[in-house]
């Protein structure tokens, strides 16, 4: 259940980040100079975070996608979800653990 619930969430947190990306992007055509003010307050260290939430998002969202497909159209996908499901995990671990250093140090390194 509470991988159900997380790809809700992390969907609807993906559709959010489109929508405000989307807009903000089409404020280039608006006012360059409003555009790169935008741009100007994203870079800070709390959307440093959330650009690192972001990414974990992404991350799982599509992980955990692959194994609904697997789990809908192999006909062993539901005898092995829960497996999967660890799998997922895993990866998405691994991943974040590869990501995150280089995304911290990006954020609160020294420029």
């Amino acid at each position: 259940m509470w991988s159900w619930v997380a790809h809700r969430v992390t969907g609807v947190a993906i559709f959010f980040f489109l929508l405000v990306h989307v807009l903000d992007t089409a404020l280039v055509r608006v006012s360059p100079q409003a555009y790169n003010e935008v741009i100007g307050t994203y870079k800070n260290p709390v959307m440093g975070l959330g650009e690192a939430g972001l990414v974990a998002a992404i991350v799982f969202h599509a992980l955990n996608g692959l194994r609904i497909i697997l789990v809908d159209f192999w006909a062993k996908g539901p005898k092995y979800q829960r497996v999967m499901l660890w799998v997922v995990v895993g990866l998405w671990v691994l991943l974040m653990a590869g990501f995150l250093p280089v995304q911290l140090v990006h954020t609160f390194g020294s420029h």
